[in-house]
């Protein structure tokens, strides 16, 4: 590897690692909204969206850059390869919780202050993949990574349970369906961070071994 190359590798790893944290921090923080029905922080949520756009597409052009004037091979090649698909799915992470958040805002003007469902199993589930994801990547650990796409079942199983409890309630309580309704967009955004977080970490598994493990059982 060149040394130029080798430094603007560097530099794409950097801001990749900036954009895992910023949009972990934001699903964080929506979740937390939604817990506390809190308007004030999800409109920060919103905000920083924002951020994660143009982020994206700094690291789109840094990834085109460097194909285009370094024309990487081997293990350089699949690192930029890997680094345009895990942008991809963090900006897209970074929009689902902004959606999250949306949804906190939707519950505060139903007058609701404290939501009737548990989300803890869910949300702790899928904070803990999209957290395990990141590591992978930070430590090169297809191991780790591996163990966070087995964990996505587990998240589908959480969210079917708590559609079947939402879909009870919209039934029995028909005056606050639109608040159930709410309440389940939050469930399923959750189960689809929790899929593009086993995105990344397959991302990862392509990067550290060069295998594709998409659509593979």
């Amino acid at each position: 590897m060149s040394a130029h190359l080798e430094k603007e590798i560097g530099r794409l790893k950097q801001m990749i690692l900036d954009l895992c944290t910023y949009v972990e921090e934001n699903v964080c923080m929506a979740v937390d909204a939604v817990e506390a029905v809190d308007v004030e922080k999800a409109k920060i949520v919103i905000k920083r969206d924002h951020t994660v756009d143009e982020r994206e597409i700094d690291i789109e052009e840094e990834c085109l850059k460097i194909l285009a004037l370094y024309q990487p091979v081997a293990k350089d090649l699949r690192y930029v390869v890997a680094c345009l698909k895990l942008n991809n799915d963090l900006e897209r992470i970074g929009d689902l919780a902004k959606k999250i958040a949306k949804n906190a805002i939707k519950l505060s003007t139903h007058g609701v202050t404290e939501i009737p469902v548990d989300f803890t199993k869910i949300e702790e589930k899928t904070k803990e993949m999209l957290r395990n994801s990141i590591e992978s990547l930070i430590n090169k650990n297809s191991s780790e990574a591996l163990q966070v796409c087995q964990a996505d079942d587990e998240v589908d199983d959480l969210e079917d349970e708590l559609k079947e409890i939402l879909k009870a309630m919209i039934m029995k309580d028909p005056a606050n369906a639109e608040v159930y309704i709410s309440l389940l967009g939050v469930a399923r955004n959750l189960e689809r961070i929790a899929d593009y977080s086993t995105n990344i970490a397959e991302d990862v598994i392509y990067l550290v071994n060069g295998e594709i493990m998409r659509h593979k059982n």
